[in-house]
């Protein structure tokens, strides 16, 4: 006596939906890496929070960066 054989579903098809990352998926993560390692490079910036704004503080992290 031969058992039944079932056929394979036919595999689900590719839509374009959700293929693409947005641009913050690859960009918050470098943002990350790059402070992160600035930090690392130079542990002596690494403060504890002082009353400046953090924003006059990350442009003047990111000028410093910049003029090396």
């Amino acid at each position: 006596m031969s058992a039944p054989t079932h056929t394979r579903p036919h595999p689900a098809t590719r839509g374009g939906v959700g293929t693409r990352l947005p641009w913050w998926a690859l960009a918050l993560p470098t943002l990350a890496f790059i402070t992160l390692l600035a930090l690392i490079l130079n542990p002596a910036d690494a403060q504890a929070a002082t009353g400046d704004p953090l924003l006059a503080h990350v442009l003047e992290r990111l000028r410093d960066l910049l003029a090396r």
